[in-house]
């Protein structure tokens, strides 16, 4: 469901772009919610190009590759400022977050069209790639704030036990009704699917995402396909699987579930088995933990096994692995040194200079 959904997203934008940026979006390799958000960003790009008559284009589909190469680095500046002092449908001035998001579809898109691209006798479209002269806004907060403000809403330490607890013994003292029903039918799946992203760190697409196939209880381990289509395969923590194997007991029966759906995690919608999908999951969750008195997203659980398996480390490559992560770089915020530990040092090395002046 949530694919179908993305891939008509997909087609209505690329129902609205140029030939070179269809081509772009065939040979590149992003997940489907990246190439929405990067389709929807460049059209925005091309329909600024438009109202500031830096093209002769009268709608995005007329944008030639030759309009782009010709761009200078003030042009770009331009709109970037342009977004900075845009609000967003809430009423607030664009992130930095969000503004760099434009920057790196515009950037993947220069990218193929000035070093991927196949097109004459297997030269590029162009050479110039102006947006190798931008750099990304800064953030607005460092990185030692942004990782204190994250760690309120993580289930570190004993929390993540005690929601499970919470689900297992109190939430359906919460419900009543229809509420109640939709719990108890639901209920191990619904704690499987919050123990695997819990004891793997996948993103919520991922889970939703899982195959029967890609788990194996007996080695602990999950067979995921990453953002870009990349199999990836990771341990899953011994904890979980208990969760796992109470859901596992009970799918087939309980969803009417034909041999033939290979979907992991499964919903029954007018008496129809389908996949779960990942807005159902960031639903969930949201439902749950607010119940609990602590909301948070499916992706703070995703920080909440990062930051946990760094403290347990201190290896930012593992941390990186398991999350599916290219390099270190983005697992930055994710290792943020706990702020306790960040005192004690303080304090240590005060009283180790207090003791040398003595």
């Amino acid at each position: 469901m949530e694919t179908k959904k993305y891939l008509s997203l997909i087609d209505r934008e690329m129902a609205q772009m140029p030939d070179f940026v269809k081509e772009y979006q065939l040979e590149t390799r992003h997940s489907l919610t990246t190439s929405y958000q990067y389709l929807t960003e460049i059209r925005r790009f091309f329909s600024w190009l438009i109202a500031e008559n830096l093209t002769q284009a009268k709608s995005p589909s007329q944008v030639l590759p030759s309009d782009l190469e010709k761009l200078s680095r003030s042009d770009v500046m331009l709109y970037l400022d342009k977004l900075e002092h845009s609000r967003n449908k809430q009423g607030h001035l664009n992130s930095p977050t969000t503004v760099n998001r434009s920057l790196n579809a515009l950037r993947s898109l220069y990218k193929y069209l000035t070093i991927t691209a196949d097109k004459n006798n297997g030269e590029p479209y162009f050479d110039r790639n102006v947006m190798l002269k931008i750099n990304s806004l800064p953030y607005t907060s460092t990185l030692n704030y942004r990782a204190h403000a994250l760690e309120a809403h993580m289930y570190t330490g004993n929390l993540k036990y005690q929601f499970m607890d919470f689900l297992d013994q109190k939430f359906a003292g919460l419900c009543s009704g229809r509420a109640l029903s939709s719990f108890k039918q639901n209920k191990e799946r619904d704690m499987a699917v919050i123990a695997l992203i819990l004891g793997t760190g996948i993103r919520v697409s991922e889970c939703a995402g899982v195959d029967m196939k890609d788990l194996n209880l007996k080695e602990a381990t999950l067979d995921i396909t990453r953002k870009g289509g990349q199999r990836d395969s990771v341990p899953v923590a011994d904890w979980t699987l208990p969760y796992l194997e109470k859901y596992l007991a009970i799918r087939a029966d309980r969803y009417k579930a034909p041999a033939t759906n290979k979907a992991f995690f499964l919903t029954s919608y007018h008496q129809e088995c389908r996949r779960m999908t990942t807005n159902a999951i960031e639903k969930m969750v949201g439902k749950y933990s607010a119940a609990f008195g602590h909301p948070l997203t499916p992706h703070k659980l995703r920080h909440t096994v990062a930051s946990e398996l760094y403290q347990a480390t201190k290896d930012q490559v593992m941390v990186a692995q398991q999350l599916g992560q290219k390099g270190t770089s983005a697992t930055d915020l994710y290792t943020h040194v706990d702020q306790r530990e960040q005192r004690a040092a303080l304090n240590a090395s005060a009283k180790q200079n207090k003791s040398f002046s003595d």
